[in-house]
């Protein structure tokens, strides 16, 4: 469990620096491999700030997801401002 955490939570940290280097104000977009233990919920919180649903609203809209059910394994596009 805590493996998990540290691994999401150094994902979490790259995301956040390929965004920090971006200042042209464009919209953006980073890839996340989805862990055995993720949950859109999950992912959502961590990287948007707000409404947990919007975030994930965006992550399904981009990846064209069907349903909230993730596979470990599974690249996702995360829109990022």
């Amino acid at each position: 469990m805590f493996a998990r955490i540290l691994l999401l939570s150094v994902a979490v940290a790259l995301v956040v620096a390929v965004v920090a280097h971006r200042s042209d104000g464009a919209s953006h977009e980073a890839r996340y491999v989805v862990q055995p233990s993720d949950t859109l919920w999950s992912i959502a919180g961590t990287l948007y700030r707000g409404d947990v649903r919007k975030g994930i609203w965006r992550i399904q809209e981009r990846n064209h997801l069907a349903s909230a059910t993730l596979t470990p394994g599974q690249s996702l596009v995360i829109p990022v401002d």
